[in-house]
């Protein structure tokens, strides 16, 4: 018998970290930041990109009276990067934390 899956990351629970995670905690995690910002009052803004955008062009040909246009149309789609964002208070511990797309 042979069983076959895919093995999926279980999704972290910021809320529950907010208070006792710490900066040094998530470089270990997540590895360096794509984004660092530390504020005069020593609170740290960081971001990760968890996913990169990805655009994809298609291109389509139309076909008639036996032969293929020499015009093609461009489809193109695209998918946003996916961002995670937290905010470290100046003890150094998680204070706040988002998704954001760009």
């Amino acid at each position: 018998m042979l069983v076959c899956g895919c093995r999926t990351t279980p999704k972290i629970d910021w809320e529950s970290r907010i208070g006792t995670y710490t900066y040094d905690q998530a470089v270990l995690e997540l590895g360096p930041p794509d984004r660092y910002a530390k504020l005069t009052d020593d609170t740290v803004v960081a971001e990760w990109v968890t996913r990169r955008g990805t655009t994809q062009v298609w291109v389509n040909y139309t076909y008639g009276h036996g032969y293929w246009w020499m015009h093609p149309s461009y489809v193109t789609t695209s998918s946003p990067e996916r961002l995670l964002r937290l905010t470290f208070g100046p003890d150094g511990k998680l204070k706040d934390w988002k998704r954001l797309y760009r």
